[in-house]
């Protein structure tokens, strides 16, 4: 065959763009509907199963268009669905999806997602099995799935530019506009070459080769080692945002290593050998099972992340390495494809359906793990040859072993951290466990392996403040200060927690608790006694505390405190101008606002400093520092009001003031970037 470079490039182009686009919407409309669901991570958890549904349908689009339509209409056909798409440009979220907080936020994001961007997404995702269909139809050198490598490199090249590049510069209406040029240019790209070629011979005539279908067990073999990668990718970037680290890159940095797997293993089959990559394998797999069992702080931050990486890289080598041996011939491509997809789906809802709904703890992981390396296993061993029956049966004996252990590992360090758990619940909000310690003579809420509050069993003391919210903290002192000559304030809280500041509650005072986790209410009520101190006039409002507050008349906040973080994970929609707009029309004119920035990775400082600035308000931070064993936490509260004199309290002497940061922007809802505050 004749290789042709102009055609080969034009196909290039236009794959390579779709890719690009594929994954430079998907952080896009993360970031633009994150605000509405309170910043859980499980917004991105269901964004990518939206996606990867979306994906899957447009794999079987490609498959029937293929197999059911002659050349003609294909292009009539996706000439018209091209266009049809570009009536939803620009692309945004509509207002009336915003929650009002009794909604299934999985079913409200899914839904969302299908009006705003449906159409285009799934237009955009036809294109790397339809145009490789028809590229294979060409009389031209060069193997179609090739540029099924070119299309992960598009993909991981959005997804690495997106919070290095977009996301610092541009506020995310011009992200959306840029996009949507982007996306009409391939849309003429795409409808030219639909057009252009709308006379070429069928696919299945392209080749007079007698190839047979691919079998059950085949397709069968696709789906699931298409699934475990995509079980990992998803669980492993929740464990890592949970409990490790959720700084800017957490989200990418999975997806990009899975998409660089599949660039290395389907550009050249050179980059997957067996020899070198099982043995890593099962150096990964138990490594990737002993890590969640050591405690959060046992290696530095980076390093866990870094052995993390390497290992979930290593699985997704071996599970695309034996993908990218297993091709079909290229009349069997939008078929291959399909299961592909499928796979990726599988694990997509997996992961952001059943999980979150139907466990009581974060398994799927443990599972992932295991799942991966029974496929590897079965795959290895069904096309392996062996000389002797029993150097088989040495091999399989010993996998099945060295599974069994790695399950062991798992099962058994689930049952450790359920140990001394009175209670453990999971939604889409994350994991929460009710743990008592006898030895320490007190109740903990935990959210992962972040404590959200504990009290005392102790009678005597069950009404004391800890962790976070002890007298001595920021918050303690800026409530005491409040009821220091007055007989009733009103506090404002957002992020309930145990309902730990209740303990501040006198008769005369009134609390007003927002939380967006219906499960979250139902333990503090249940399991703790803060709320049901008969002094506390207090009311629970359910929902994200942003729209509530956008909603409601002026509350006159004596003092508004701002604790909705989840562990180091930060709510970015908490911290725009707009957000402290909003603060500020509901305290009093002498009002105070308290914000807790307690942070391993981020300094909130500049975005906590140039809000100020832009209201007009006096800022300090009040640090405290405390030793193990005592009642209190680490932490760190920014302290804001525009009363000028509040400060000369002999309470704050230690609030330190904060520099004024250097060509630092301040964030609003349409632009932030959290690489700007990395320590």
């Amino acid at each position: 065959m004749k290789y042709n470079a102009g055609l080969t490039f034009q196909y290039g182009l236009i794959i390579f763009l779709s890719a690009f686009l594929l994954f430079q919407v998907q952080p896009l409309m993360g970031k633009l509907i994150l605000p509405w669901f309170g910043g859980s991570a499980s917004v991105w958890t269901t964004c990518m199963l939206f996606f990867q549904a979306t994906l899957l349908f447009g794999y079987v689009y490609s498959h029937w268009i293929v197999k059911a339509l002659s050349p003609y209409k294909q292009s009539i056909l996706h000439i018209a669905l091209l266009v049809l798409s570009l009536f939803l440009l620009p692309i945004a979220p509509s207002e009336i999806w915003k929650p009002s907080g009794d909604e299934n936020p999985t079913t409200q994001i899914l839904g969302l997602l299908f009006v705003s961007i449906g159409l285009p997404y799934f237009v955009l995702s036809t294109t790397g099995p339809l145009v490789q269909a028809w590229f294979a139809r060409e009389k031209t050198a060069g193997l179609p799935y090739r540029l099924f490598a070119l299309s992960n490199l598009g993909s991981m090249i959005a997804l690495l530019a997106y919070p290095t590049l977009f996301e610092p510069l541009l506020p995310t209406r011009w992200q959306s506009y840029s996009w949507s040029a982007l996306f009409f240019f391939f849309v003429l790209a795409c409808g030219t070459l639909a057009w252009q070629k709308r006379h070429g011979q069928p696919l299945a005539h392209a080749d007079d080769t007698n190839e047979p279908p691919p079998s059950a067990r085949s397709l069968t073999t696709w789906i699931l080692l298409a699934t475990c990668p995509s079980i990992l990718m998803v669980a492993d970037t929740s464990y890592l945002t949970e409990n490790i680290a959720p700084v800017p890159m957490i989200w990418v940095a999975p997806l990009t290593l899975y998409l660089l797997s599949f660039i290395l293993c389907f550009e050249s089959k050179g980059w997957y050998q067996r020899k070198i990559y099982l043995p890593l394998l099962i150096v990964s797999l138990f490594v990737l099972s002993y890590l969640p069992t050591m405690e959060v702080h046992a290696l530095p931050t980076f390093v866990e992340m870094a052995i993390n990486f390497a290992c979930f890289f290593v699985i997704c080598m071996a599970c695309h390495g034996e993908l990218a041996q297993q091709q079909p011939h290229p009349k069997f491509l939008t078929t291959y494809y399909l299961m592909l997809a499928i796979g990726g789906v599988a694990g997509g809802f997996f992961v952001g359906v059943i999980a979150p709904y139907f466990f009581n703890g974060n398994y799927e992981l443990s599972i992932g793990i295991v799942l991966a390396g029974t496929i590897i296993a079965i795959v290895f061993f069904a096309d392996q040859r062996f000389d002797r029956t029993s150097r088989k049966v040495i091999a399989v004996g010993g996998a099945v072993c060295f599974l069994a252990l790695i399950g062991f590992i798992r099962v058994n360090d689930h049952l450790f951290e359920l140990r001394g758990s009175k209670l453990s619940l999971r939604n889409f909000y994350g994991t929460l466990k009710v743990i008592e310690n006898a030895e320490g003579g007190y109740i903990n809420l935990m959210h992962g392996q972040i404590s959200h509050g504990r009290q005392y069993t102790d009678p005597n003391r069950r009404l004391e403040p800890t962790s976070y919210y002890v007298r001595e903290s920021g918050v303690g002192k800026v409530i005491t200060i409040g009821q220091a000559g007055a007989k009733s304030i009103k506090v404002g809280v957002i992020g309930l927690g145990i309902g730990t500041l209740a303990a501040y509650a006198r008769p005369d005072d009134a609390f007003r608790f927002y939380e967006i986790n219906p499960q979250v209410i139902e333990v503090a009520r249940e399991r703790f006694d803060f709320l049901s101190s008969a002094s506390l006039k207090s009311d629970l409002i359910l929902g994200d505390a942003r729209l509530r507050l956008e909603h409601e008349p002026p509350q006159k906040f004596d003092v508004l405190v701002i604790d909705a973080f989840s562990g180091d994970s930060v709510p970015v929609h908490l911290l725009t101008l707009e957000a402290f707009a909003q603060y500020f029309k509901h305290l009093k004119p002498d009002g105070v606002l308290a914000l807790h920035v307690t942070n391993r990775f981020l300094d909130l400082e500049p975005v906590v400093w140039t809000a100020a600035e832009h209201f007009a308000a006096e800022v300090r931070m009040v640090r405290m520092e405390v030793a193990p064993g005592q009642a209190g936490f680490r932490s760190h509260w920014a302290v804001m009001t525009r009363n000028k004199a509040y400060f000369d309290n002999a309470l704050l002497k230690d609030a330190k003031r904060m520099e004024a940061p250097k060509n630092f922007l301040p964030w609003k809802d349409d632009y932030s970037s959290l690489i700007s505050i990395l320590y």
